[in-house]
């Protein structure tokens, strides 16, 4: 069982005032899970991927993740892993919370290999495919990937378009959504490239 009080490295930093935590959401999404019965892309079980999940969430700088990460574990190029559904409703739980840019950047770049690799998986013993499970915990947290894409970078844009094309997000809504976030990709590239 995780620690409710741990911090990782890089928790010690403060942004606007505050350490940054795991949140209470996020800490409920990983007791829920028994990882020790997981598989993980690394081979051993998924005990350790909280940890990782962890410290990537607390993050402040691209410096305090050296040395953890998701790819390998949750993903590997694409190929998600017994553990990746469950990883997945994690990552949603942490972008619903305060995160440093650096942490949230790997947390959707995550999302996108989990997407693009969502249809490769075959059946589980549940007779569930792992992609649809990843595309179940996605569909959760549809609008605060909707928010992130509207409202951040043309790159958040991009990658949350891309995601929702992926997983297939978003229902009679999505064609909407994706034409949405790509003309703000097109407007905010054409902002950066016109001369001052």
């Amino acid at each position: 069982m995780l620690d409710p009080q741990r911090r990782c490295p890089g928790a010690d930093m403060s942004r606007r005032g505050a350490t940054v935590v795991v949140g209470e959401l996020v800490r409920a999404e990983l007791r829920r899970v028994d990882w020790a019965s997981l598989e993980c892309g690394c081979g051993d079980s998924a005990e350790h991927v909280p940890l990782l999940i962890e410290a990537i969430i607390t993050a402040e700088t691209p410096q305090d993740m050296i040395g953890y990460t998701l790819d390998g574990h949750v993903e590997g190029s694409t190929i998600i892993f017994g553990c990746t559904p469950p990883a997945v409703g994690v990552i949603m739980a942490a972008l619903a919370g305060d995160l440093s840019r650096p942490a949230r950047d790997v947390l959707l770049q995550t999302l996108w290999f989990v997407a693009a690799g969502s249809g490769d998986s075959g059946p589980t013993a549940g007779s569930e495919g792992l992609g649809e499970e990843c595309r179940y915990q996605a569909r959760e947290g549809f609008w605060r990937l909707l928010q992130i894409g509207l409202t951040g970078s043309a790159e958040d844009a991009e990658t949350v378009a891309d995601i929702c094309e992926f997983f297939g997000l978003g229902g009679d809504r999505a064609d909407f959504y994706q034409a949405e976030l790509r003309g703000r990709v097109r407007a905010k590239t054409q902002r950066k490239s016109a001369p001052a």
